[in-house]
C-alpha cells in the first residue's frame, strides 16, 4: 500500500531543474557519434544503440479477453481485440559489426499497426511502441548521470567507461549500483531472442496510472542451447526455430503501487509488484531474412512516444527519448536518402505477408 507519509505522489513525474540542458547535451553527442560512423565508412548509418538486428518478423497481439475494468485502457479497451506486429529483435550496441557471441544487452521492439486514435507525436497515426531490453533495470540512475556517462564514453572512444562508475577518490561518489547493472547487462550471452523475457526498464502511463512492462517466453520458445562461434547465429537460430515453429510471449504489465520504493525518475530501481497478463503475442512460421525485409527493417524508427496518450512514457529517460530518438532517426534518414515512415498494413503486409 502506499504510504501516507510518502513525499512522491503515485504516478507522477518529478523533473530535474536543468533537465533541459541536459537533453540537449546528450543528443548533440549522440548524433555527432552517429555522423561520425557514418564518415568512417560505416554505411548505410545506423543507430547509436541497438544498431545490429537479427530481424523484424511479423507476429499478432491479442488482448486477453477476461481483463477486468480497470485494465481496459487505451489499446487494450477491446478484449480480444487482435493488431498486427512488426517486432525488432537486435544486440544494444552501436557496433554493427560485433559478433552475437559477445555479451551484450538484447533489444525486442514491438510496433503495431492500424492503432486508431491520437498520438502523441505527428509523424505517425497509426502504430504503438513497446521498447524493451532483456534486463528490469537501467543502468543510469538521472539525465545529469547520463551526460557524464556519455561524456567518459566519448573521452574513453568507445572503451568500457570505468571513470563514469568511479570518477574520483570520494567512495560516496562511486556507482557501485549502476556497475553492477552495466556488468549484468553487457555480459550477458544468449542462445536465441527468441528464448529470454524482456522489461521495458522505464514507466509509463496505463491511463492514469503508471505502469512498467514485460514479455515474457513461451517455454517452447527456445530454438538454440548454446551460444554459436557464428558472428550471426542469434539471426540463425531465429530462422531455423520461425522455418516450422510457432512463437509465443505473454505481455505482461505492472503497477506503480508505492512511489518511493517504486520510483518513476530513477529507472535503476526495479519495481516489487505483481505482473499480470494482459496480451500475448503470436509469431507465426515465416521467413523473415530476405535482402528486402532485412533493409525494411533496417529503416524503421522505433520510439516509446510512438503512442497513445494513455500509454505516454514517464521519468527523465523517457522524456529525453522523446527529443533524442526524433533527433536521431531523422538524421540518420537524411544520410541515407530516405523519408522517415510508419508503415501502414499494407506496406508491412507486402514484404511479410498477412496474419490469417
Amino acid at each position: 500500500m502506499q504510504s501516507q507519509k510518502s513525499r512522491l505522489e503515485l504516478g507522477k513525474e518529478y523533473p530535474s531543474a536543468n533537465e533541459e540542458f541536459a537533453i540537449q547535451a546528450i543528443e548533440q553527442m549522440t548524433k555527432e557519434q552517429v555522423e561520425k560512423n557514418y564518415h568512417e565508412g560505416e554505411k548505410p548509418a545506423r543507430r547509436d544503440a541497438h544498431a545490429k538486428h537479427h530481424g523484424c518478423v511479423r507476429g499478432e497481439f491479442i488482448v486477453e479477453t477476461n481483463l477486468s475494468e480497470e485494465m481496459k485502457i487505451g489499446i487494450f479497451q477491446q478484449p480480444g481485440k487482435k493488431l498486427t506486429a512488426c517486432i525488432r529483435f537486435s544486440n544494444a550496441s552501436g557496433n554493427v559489426s560485433q559478433p552475437d557471441s559477445k555479451g551484450d544487452g538484447r533489444g525486442m521492439a514491438i510496433k503495431l499497426i492500424g492503432v486508431e486514435g491520437e498520438k502523441l507525436l505527428p509523424d505517425e497515426q497509426k502504430t504503438q511502441d513497446f521498447v524493451m531490453v532483456n534486463y528490469p533495470v537501467f543502468a543510469v540512475r538521472n539525465l545529469q548521470d547520463y551526460v557524464e556517462f556519455f561524456t567518459v564514453l566519448k573521452e574513453g572512444k568507445g572503451s568500457f567507461p570505468l571513470k563514469y562508475f568511479f570518477p574520483g577518490y570520494n567512495p560516496f561518489k562511486w556507482r557501485w549500483s549502476e556497475l553492477i547493472i552495466s556488468l549484468s547487462i553487457f555480459s550477458k550471452k544468449i542462445a536465441s531472442p527468441l528464448g529470454i523475457q524482456y522489461w521495458s526498464m522505464t514507466a509509463y502511463k496505463f491511463g492514469d496510472r503508471a505502469i512498467k512492462f514485460s514479455a515474457k517466453p513461451s517455454a517452447d520458445n527456445i530454438s538454440g542451447k548454446t551460444v554459436s562461434s557464428s558472428s550471426n547465429y542469434l539471426r540463425e537460430a531465429m530462422v531455423k526455430h520461425l522455418k516450422s515453429n510457432e512463437v509465443c510471449f505473454d505481455f505482461l504489465i505492472q503497477f506503480q503501487t508505492d512511489a518511493e520504493q517504486m520510483p518513476i525518475e530513477d529507472s535503476t530501481i526495479e519495481w516489487k509488484s505483481p505482473f499480470h497478463k494482459v496480451a500475448t503475442i503470436k509469431i507465426p512460421p515465416q521467413i523473415f531474412d530476405s535482402p528486402e525485409q532485412m533493409e525494411f527493417c533496417e529503416n524503421l524508427s522505433y520510439s516509446p512516444w510512438h503512442s497513445l496518450p494513455e500509454h505516454q512514457p514517464l521519468g527523465g529517460i523517457n522524456r529525453a527519448r522523446k527529443q533524442i530518438y526524433t533527433a536521431i532517426s531523422k538524421l540518420r534518414h537524411e544520410l541515407n536518402g530516405i523519408s522517415p515512415k510508419e508503415p501502414s498494413e499494407e506496406d508491412f503486409s507486402s514484404l511479410f505477408g498477412r496474419l490469417n
